[in-house]
């Protein structure tokens, strides 16, 4: 993007940013009064130089008032300077570089506040979305999903959220690929506080999105709205682990208006945390059992596009973060060596089980040990950080 600072002159691209961060941040005019605006005088540097006569049959008194006081205080280009100068710039809907598939849902952001960069335009994108309190099966399905999506050339588009949101778009980094955080605040706010180490690794490699300006704090009738922004960039939308009642159906909700294709990552019947994922399959919504169901949905609906993914990352290689399903037969990743702790790590799952009930699976695959042996091998891979237990329940991590 950038701004020519020789002289104290903007681009006229930068100029048209600069008036339009300016008109978005009179109090009282929203999305809908700006659109009038702009309908009317055809660009925001327009507006700055509207009549007063021709405002105030376009907005109420109140918003005239608002506007002509920003007006006096005429400093446009300071401002935006300024903005820029904080790492963060300003893409109007009128812009060449504002998302083509943004513009295209009802009611699109008259603009995106950017710190970093936008989703590549001649890329796929998913959204990865789920529980913020996750299992360790949800956990482990977005690091993998989400993982090797994003080494395959897939821009992946989430809230930074805890949980699902936040897992996903750490694996999309830790795999060389693109995320964007549309945030439900600034731009400048990082929300949760816990992910500021996620957030600001966005900020290096991937890119901060939102449609309110700095310093607007988060707050709970925002998220709603910028849901529609993270399934209108998006070309799909991947639920893993929701509730029958989760922030999350929001998203899916609105993704349908837009007409975007909605994939679910299957549940146990009994987990309430698939409550929600589970409704969505029973509705119609596409199974996604591996990456490649995802890949191979996103070839059907954008054949024109994802072929140009394969070639910038490393398509067909395994996602740095994963090892195989535990049924693929190696755990962590490693060659089966024969030992019983590895016996066991390949029966447990990412969902919490008993000792017997793993005991039982290790039996059915052909491996008999008695049950202080395989309680011994898992309190030993829970010290080792390979296990985690929940009172008598042990899960892999």
């Amino acid at each position: 993007m950038g701004m020519e600072h020789e002289g104290g002159n903007l681009s006229r691209t930068d100029g048209e940013r600069a008036f339009s961060h300016w008109l978005c941040n009179i109090e009282g005019i929203g999305r809908k009064g700006i659109r009038r605006l702009l309908r009317e005088a055809g660009s925001a540097r327009a507006v700055f130089g509207m009549e007063e006569s021709r405002l105030a049959r376009l907005l109420s008194p109140a918003q005239t008032g608002n506007l002509l006081c920003a007006r006096k205080k005429g400093d446009v280009w300071e401002a935006y300077r300024r903005l820029v100068q904080r790492g963060i710039w300003y893409c109007p809907a009128s812009d060449p570089l504002f998302p083509k598939r943004l513009s295209r849902i009802p009611d699109p952001p008259v603009g995106l506040y950017v710190a970093g960069h936008l989703p590549k335009e001649d890329l796929p994108a998913v959204a990865v979305i789920g529980a913020r309190a996750c299992s360790e099966y949800g956990k482990y399905a977005a690091r993998r999903f989400a993982g090797i999506l994003a080494a395959s050339g897939v821009n992946i588009i989430s809230g930074l959220a805890r949980g699902i949101d936040g897992i996903g778009q750490e694996a999309a980094l830790d795999n060389r690929g693109y995320t964007g955080a549309v945030m439900g605040c600034g731009a400048d706010i990082c929300y949760p506080e816990e992910n500021r180490a996620l957030y600001d690794r966005i900020r290096d490699q991937g890119g901060i999105l939102s449609e309110y300006p700095p310093g607007v704090r988060p707050r709970a009738g925002l998220f709603p709205e910028r849901n529609r922004i993270i399934s209108g960039l998006s070309d799909l939308v991947l639920v893993i682990e929701a509730r029958e009642k989760s922030g999350t159906l929001i998203t899916v909700d609105m993704a349908l208006e837009q007409g975007k294709e909605v994939m679910v990552v299957p549940g146990r019947i009994t987990d309430r945390l698939s409550g929600g994922c589970n409704r969505l399959l029973r509705q119609g919504a596409g199974p996604a059992l591996t990456p490649e169901d995802v890949m191979e949905a996103l070839t059907h609906s954008i054949p024109t596009l994802f072929p140009s993914c394969r070639g910038e990352g490393d398509a067909g290689e395994e996602a740095v973060l994963f090892g195989p399903y535990p049924e693929d037969g190696a755990a962590g990743g490693k060659e089966r060596d024969g030992s019983l702790k590895e016996a066991v790590l390949e029966a447990a799952d990412y969902v919490p089980m008993t000792a017997g009930q793993i005991a039982c699976r290790m039996e059915e695959a052909g491996r008999k040990a008695g049950l202080p042996e395989v309680m011994h091998a898992l309190l030993e891979s829970v010290l080792e950080g390979k296990c985690a237990q929940d009172g008598g329940y042990f899960y892999r991590i």
